[in-house]
């Protein structure tokens, strides 16, 4: 699929909509990196460069953390990669942190371990999620009748961020088995629920003992009230190869 065939009215592109369909426009004349560059506006955004300045034999990670660029290849997942640099550049920052660190005192093995598997999980097919209780209850619960159905309204007062840049590659071209890992995040300091979904907060939790827990749930997304016509039926989610029941 094109940048040009991207079609930003999509309810999950809205933290993406207003620098995203100018850079996707820019790209096609330029670059990738090029366009996304012109649209680095916050003053923590990296520097987004060529894939060809990535040393042969460094780690992606490392040279990020290292250089403070991102070598960002033609295509649509480097593109939406870039996109959330831009929409969450502290999150991103964070992310590369953790993923840094762990090189450095591991080192590249044929295996990532349990703390940067949970960071490239979360970076590729991650979201959050501001919801009420009762919808976080049905969600871990995998209570999808619940969750989609007698919760329904409930949704109008949540918010669901798909931040993961191969997540949002994926729905491009939408289809009803996709599903985005939900990061639960752990309680505020004031005693009150998950954290709100702004950039420095959501950086500020991520821990990496937390996160090598794997706190993921599971959401198809098309399942969203409002995120695709079909599910407006009630038998939309009557297909357990989709909608699966809980563990």
């Amino acid at each position: 699929m094109s940048l040009a065939a991207i079609d930003w009215a999509q309810p999950w592109l809205a933290p993406y909509r207003a620098m995203g369909e100018a850079a996707a426009h820019t790209a096609l004349c330029t670059s990738v990196a090029a366009a996304l560059q012109q649209s680095a506006k916050p003053v923590s955004a990296p520097t987004f460069v060529p894939q060809l300045d990535l040393p042969a034999g460094q780690a992606y990670e490392a040279h990020i953390f290292q250089t403070g660029t991102v070598p960002t290849r033609d295509n649509l997942h480097d593109f939406f990669n870039g996109l959330v640099w831009l929409a969450f550049p502290e999150t991103k920052h964070r992310l590369n942190e953790l993923q840094a660190a762990e090189i450095a005192r591991n080192g590249i093995a044929s295996t990532r371990g349990p703390v940067r598997d949970a960071l490239t999980l979360f970076d590729e097919n991650g979201a959050v999620l501001d919801a009420p209780a009762a919808l976080w209850k049905a969600l871990a619960a995998r209570d999808w009748q619940s969750l989609f159905g007698t919760q329904r309204a409930l949704w109008s007062e949540s918010r669901l961020i798909v931040f993961g840049h191969a997540l949002l590659e994926k729905l491009a071209t939408p289809r009803k088995a996709i599903t985005a890992h939900v990061l639960l995040l752990p309680p505020s300091s004031n005693g009150g629920g998950p954290q709100a979904l702004d950039d420095r907060a959501l950086a500020r939790s991520l821990d990496a003992d937390y996160l090598a827990q794997k706190p993921f749930v599971p959401l198809p997304v098309l399942g969203v009230p409002g995120w695709c016509a079909d599910n407006a039926a009630a038998d939309f989610y009557d297909d357990p190869k989709v909608f699966r029941p809980g563990p």
